[in-house]
């Protein structure tokens, strides 16, 4: 368990994100944020093991929730519904985190390394969903393609949501990045 100030951890992704708006992420060290954040680099280590993770905490915690919801989604659903139905239930929480949303992506963007770890963040999301539909008795080849491609449509439709500013709902972002598949000719 991290020990700390409360808000701590809060005060240090928003000078991060700051900074790196401001800055551009290569030009950020940890000793700045945390002295933007009001407190020391030790801390700031308490929290993130590096400063690329001050972007991506927490998606450990995507991944795991929505392979939960895979598996308890209807014992009845195939593979597709079940997933699809669980990026939706899990994307609704998503609202907590629309306020910074936009400029995040635009420092994922600007940074290799950055997008980089956002492909591999991806991929781990992708492996959680396979190894739960495998647990509800896909064959493990059909559960890796349904996983990356229903990822893939997750990340579509969270940049669709990040677009319109968390105003519409992420099921209806992630039916509109399916929809857009049948439209294209």
């Amino acid at each position: 368990m991290v020990r700390g100030n409360p808000g701590t951890r809060g005060r240090l992704e928003q000078a991060a994100l700051e900074l790196f708006t401001d800055h551009g992420y290569d030009n950020v060290t940890v000793a700045r944020i945390a002295e933007r954040a009001g407190t020391t680099r030790s801390s700031f280590f308490r929290y993130f093991p590096d400063k690329r993770e001050v972007l991506f905490g927490g998606s450990e915690r995507l991944s795991a929730a929505v392979a939960q919801a895979v598996l308890t989604a209807d014992a009845d659903d195939p593979p597709v519904t079940a997933v699809f139905g669980a990026f939706a239930q899990v994307g609704a929480r998503l609202a907590d985190y629309v306020d910074r949303a936009a400029e995040r992506r635009a420092v994922i963007g600007s940074s290799p390394d950055l997008q980089e770890r956002d492909r591999t963040k991806l991929a781990a999301l992708a492996g959680a969903v396979g190894d739960a539909l495998v647990r509800r008795g896909v064959e493990p080849g059909s559960a890796r393609i349904v996983a990356r491609v229903a990822a893939a449509f997750y990340q579509e439709a969270f940049e669709r949501w990040v677009d319109a500013g968390g105003e519409e709902e992420f099921g209806s972002c992630l039916l509109a990045a399916a929809a857009s598949l049948q439209e294209v000719r």
